[in-house]
């Protein structure tokens, strides 16, 4: 297979919503969807009435509407919920789902991918990160589904993801190992998904998509395409220039002077190994724009992912208000942007945009009341009886405490999951903490959207990104 040169990344949560990945997708390159929380923005685009039909579209052509009638009758709200109400809530997701659970995660990520494979016959991907463990296997299954071409699965080792695929394409229970913390020696934790649970024996028939595992080094490269095996095809190489969420730093860790965490000689990627491999790859953090492209399929790579770019124009889920005033920042060339290294409490390095008015101000966020109601970075414990527990260091930490985390573990972490919802317009309303401000993630380099952006124009389009990028 011969792949287009640029993938769209996929970012935050509905930040690579459908309709940016089907303008890219229809341009001929790879428009990718975030599958990460692609539950919640469903239950959320539901209550505020889905004022234009989309969603309730594409659940049109979903295989059981007996599902699709249990979701609508539970969440629905025709015309949208009360501003100042609060979103009626979802269960949080542990190691067992219910049936209920399994439903909305197959639906949401169905929706989103079918309508980003809308009116083209461009390829479309999902982005799933590995560090969100629990609704893997159910959304893959709902993206294969809707025929999705291309599964990306970053921040993680995903060496379970090609069996799992081959088993859900023949709808057949899949499991893969968790991670837990503090497993004792021998014992396995499993996370297991059956398509017969939900669809009993009248299973629909999924599309088999292609595997792009993101990596950061020519160790894992290496490792994923041993084990896997024919299972890859293909690898996204990602720099620590990206945006999001970022790989440690190999070794000790050490801090510029502005505590963000430092890259060195150790993080480069020997790109002629990762040729050697003999398997497409694309390559990001940096690559946006024609000469880096040039330099990138030089080195022997397929193409590049830019996500960055994308972040910001017309088609993606930023808020209008965000995307105004990253335009007026970029363009007034005074953004400035901080390697976190506690503000995630997965405890990777997560890029943060700073602008007024957001929580990536230190001392906004530190008003904020700690509450962990959505818990999609939550991770994995298991107890002194063996059981699971589940913990976030986000959450209160009295409450994290008790189950067994430390307070430097809690310190300056940022709760993820509200920000990055209020990014996209649905921020959470509660009664004594106000409303859930946004938090703002993009890679290092935003300089190329001052080339992008035309005379007087404070805005821009996906398009018009890849005509940059393209040389058109």
């Amino acid at each position: 297979m011969i792949f287009p040169q640029i993938i769209q990344g996929g970012m935050g949560i509905s930040v690579s919503n459908w309709k940016l990945a089907n303008a890219v997708a229809s341009r001929g390159q790879i428009g990718v969807v975030s599958g990460t929380a692609i539950d919640l923005v469903l239950v959320r685009a539901l209550q505020d009435g889905d004022l234009d039909g989309a969603r309730r579209r594409a659940m049109e052509s979903f295989p059981d509407q007996g599902i699709v009638s249990r979701i609508m009758e539970r969440y629905y709200i025709e015309g949208g919920k009360e501003e100042t109400a609060s979103y009626v809530t979802k269960p949080m997701v542990g190691e067992a789902p219910t049936v209920a659970v399994l439903e909305l995660q197959i639906l949401s990520t169905y929706v989103e991918v079918h309508l980003a494979k809308e009116g083209h016959d461009g390829l479309v991907g999902v982005n799933f990160l590995h560090k969100i463990q629990t609704p893997i296997l159910s959304c893959l299954y709902g993206a294969m589904l809707a025929g999705v071409d291309v599964v990306i699965i970053g921040a993680g080792i995903p060496l379970e993801i090609p069996k799992a695929i081959d088993g859900l394409s023949r709808n057949e229970a899949v499991s893969f190992g968790m991670h837990v913390k503090g497993s004792s020696t021998g014992s396995a934790h499993m996370l297991k998904f059956d398509p017969k649970d939900v669809f009993g024996d009248h299973c629909p028939t999924p599309k088999v998509p292609y595997f792009f595992p993101i990596v950061s080094s020519v160790t894992l490269a290496n490792l994923l395409v041993k084990k896997c095996g024919d299972g890859i095809s293909g690898l996204i190489i990602e720099g620590p220039t990206a945006g999001g969420h970022n790989a440690p730093p190999r070794g000790k860790t050490q801090y510029n002077e502005r505590g963000e965490p430092m890259y060195g000689k150790r993080d480069e990627v020997d790109f002629e190994k990762i040729n050697s491999l003999g398997i497409p790859f694309f390559v990001a953090g940096s690559f946006a724009s024609p000469e880096k492209i040039k330099e990138a399929r030089a080195m022997g790579a397929a193409g590049v992912q830019i996500g960055t770019l994308f972040a910001f124009c017309d088609e993606s889920g930023f808020t209008a208000e965000i995307k105004s005033s990253v335009l007026h920042e970029v363009l007034g060339e005074t953004e400035k942007i901080f390697r976190d290294p506690v503000a995630s409490p997965t405890g990777f390095p997560f890029q943060v945009l700073t602008l007024p008015e957001t929580l990536s101000e230190k001392e906004i966020y530190e008003d904020r009341c700690r509450v962990c109601d959505l818990g999609y970075l939550r991770e994995a414990y298991e107890k002194e009886n063996g059981s699971l527990g589940w913990r976030c260091a986000s959450e209160p930490v009295k409450t994290y405490l008790r189950k067994g985390g430390t307070e430097e573990d809690a310190a300056g972490r940022k709760c993820l999951c509200n920000s990055l919802m209020a990014n996209i317009g649905m921020p959470q309303i509660r009664k004594k903490v106000s409303v859930e401000l946004p938090l703002i993630t993009s890679g290092y380099d935003l300089s190329a959207i001052r080339k992008i952006v035309k005379p007087g124009a404070r805005s821009y389009t996906a398009s018009e990104v890849l005509d940059f990028l393209l040389g058109e």
